[in-house]
């Protein structure tokens, strides 16, 4: 169940980040584009086992140039213990795909889906038999909800809540929106 939690909070910050050159005519890039920079905030395990446990996350992002997608660097710790967290995230010819860490295959989760909205990004998780779901919303361009549910029979039930809040400047041209 740790390292399940432990993925599912890496994942979150999988949504954090992208851009392309075509920012304008790609709304999935443009959605992206505006969640780009450096964020920090508090989050809680809201089910399971570790319900009540708290921890903080710091998150830098940076774009891919030749396609919809981002690779994020950053860490979450609770209490002394800090663990490291990489994501990377991608639009491909068949959807999204992506990985937290080192996917499925290692001690990670693998980005199976998605759907980017004006405000909101969701995207399907997988990890042998566990299925879910995170979803990303922008209260505005500087706060960030973040929740990841587990797929349990036919109900999504949430697993982990993150409060995220812009801690550098806006990109330039999402600024001026």
């Amino acid at each position: 169940m740790k390292k399940i939690v432990s993925a599912f909070v890496g994942l979150t910050i999988a949504t954090s980040a992208s851009v392309t050159a075509s920012r304008a005519a790609d709304s999935d890039a443009e959605f992206f584009h505006s969640i780009e920079g450096s964020w920090a905030g508090p989050g809680e395990v809201v089910a399971g086992k570790y319900k009540g446990t708290k921890f903080t996350c710091t998150f830098a992002g940076t774009s891919e140039i030749s396609q919809v997608g981002m690779t994020l660097d950053g860490n979450c710790r609770v209490g002394v213990f800090s663990q490291p967290m990489k994501a990377t995230v991608s639009r491909g010819p068949s959807g999204f795909s992506g990985e937290f860490n080192d996917g499925s295959k290692g001690d990670g989760l693998d980005v199976v889906s998605g759907k980017v909205g004006a405000d909101r990004m969701v995207f399907g998780l997988n990890r042998k038999q566990l299925n879910g779901a995170m979803m990303a919303r922008l209260e505005d361009k500087n706060s960030m909800n973040i929740t990841v549910s587990v797929k349990i029979q036919d109900d999504l039930i949430p697993v982990v809540g993150m409060k995220l809040k812009r801690t550098g400047d806006v990109p330039r041209d999402f600024a001026k929106k």
